[in-house]
């Protein structure tokens, strides 16, 4: 008799974008003609830059060439993009060697599975609120798991501490929901505290791209030690519009060891074994993002994301509403007004405003009290939005 992967019963239901959709759904069949602002979706709504758009059209013209037709591609990325990818980071005065750099097909993806690398018997420290991806990929694998709680007490920034110690440490700067960044100062004790204690850091940068203030880290890899207790895992999503394109991609320095193995040995075995890796097509369209001319057209991408928060900033500054991120990130993450709990406040939104955002309570117990507003709406949408918080806050 075949047994299952019992984990998966304790996963709990997946109720958060459920529930949104349930209720909206419930509004609009009462309310047909009303339009509905979509604040809480973390989606983009650009399209993807021309330089990326030709580099596709490109690729795919290679494909019906027999001198350019390209077929398979190592797993771990093609030579082109990791070497693209590894002079970026150069750029920015980290040194990386291109086999250092792993192509994926985005960062969720990976998330998940980077986890084959430990052993189950490991421990993971995840803080909260956490995008809830980092604790059900934990449980499905049997994998004890470390809640460390944050709060506006310390900017949803969490410092690390000697009484709460797990194996994998969750770190995710400019943070998923809630737009908090981790200053250098901040990121540097985690680096050290990893290091003390044999563990590592798990790092999503998958909203890098968002900082604007030169002092914040774009990448743990900046910090003295991270090459010895850190994997950055990052994602074109949101940097340059790949979320229905897909295409991230996982640093692990060849100094990472863990029990005298290498780590990056070890994925690179991994995904020859478990992957044949990302379509040419799209790894084209990806290189085309890390050059002059295309990092200057997804920064106009950027830019426009970037104007959207100001706008929700400047509304929610005149009613006198705490939030957090906005600066330097695509999130907004707002205190509930009046005590209000998560989805009474969804609900207000919903039915005095129309405007849609996602439950703080969707991201585990820390996130009771507070709503997460995105900037990746349309501008109109995102200028209505905030008279309309205006009108109901103010």
């Amino acid at each position: 008799m075949i047994t299952p992967n019992r984990h998966y019963a304790e996963l709990k239901d997946s109720y958060l974008f459920t529930h949104i959709a349930e209720r909206v759904e419930a509004y609009q069949a009462e309310h047909p003609g009303a339009h509905l602002l979509r604040m809480g979706i973390g989606d983009v709504t650009l399209p993807l830059c021309d330089a990326v758009i030709e580099a596709l059209h490109r690729a795919v013209d290679d494909q019906a060439s027999k001198e350019r037709f390209q077929g398979y591609l190592p797993e771990c990325g093609a030579p082109f993009l990791r070497s693209a990818i590894a002079e970026h980071y150069c750029s920015r005065g980290v040194s990386l060697a291109e086999d250092e750099v792993f192509v994926s097909s985005g960062a969720s993806d990976e998330l998940g599975d980077i986890l084959d690398l430990f052993d189950a018997s490991s421990s993971a420290l995840v803080s909260e609120p956490a995008y809830p991806a980092y604790v059900d990929a934990n449980v499905i694998a049997g994998r004890r798991i470390v809640h460390l709680p944050s709060s506006r007490a310390d900017g949803f920034l969490p410092e690390p501490s000697d009484e709460v110690r797990a194996d994998l440490i969750y770190l995710c700067s400019p943070n998923n929901p809630t737009g908090a960044v981790f200053s250098r100062d901040q990121l540097q004790r985690w680096v050290d505290f990893a290091n003390d204690h044999g563990s590592v850091i798990l790092f999503d940068a998958a909203y890098e791209a968002f900082i604007e203030d030169p002092a914040l880290p774009h990448s743990i890899m900046e910090l003295p030690g991270a090459r010895t207790c850190a994997i950055e895992i990052c994602s074109l999503s949101k940097t340059a519009g790949f979320t229905g394109t897909r295409l991230g991609y996982t640093v692990i320095p060849r100094d990472l060891m863990c029990a005298g193995m290498s780590l990056n040995d070890m994925w690179v075995r991994n995904r020859t074994t478990k992957t044949n890796g990302v379509s040419y097509v799209i790894q084209r369209g990806a290189e085309a993002v890390f050059t002059p001319e295309g990092q200057r057209q997804v920064q106009g991408n950027l830019a426009y994301y970037k104007e959207n928060a100001r706008v929700l900033m400047r509304a929610l500054d005149q009613t006198g509403t705490w939030y957090c991120g906005g600066r330097n990130a695509p999130y907004l993450w707002v205190q509930c007004p009046g005590g209000m709990g998560s989805w009474e406040f969804f609900d207000l939104l919903l039915n005095e405003a129309q405007i849609v955002g996602t439950p703080g309570a969707g991201f585990g117990t820390c996130g009771e009290g507070y709503l997460r507003f995105s900037t990746f709406g349309n501008r109109a949408d995102t200028q209505e939005a905030a008279r309309r918080l205006l009108a109901l806050l103010g």
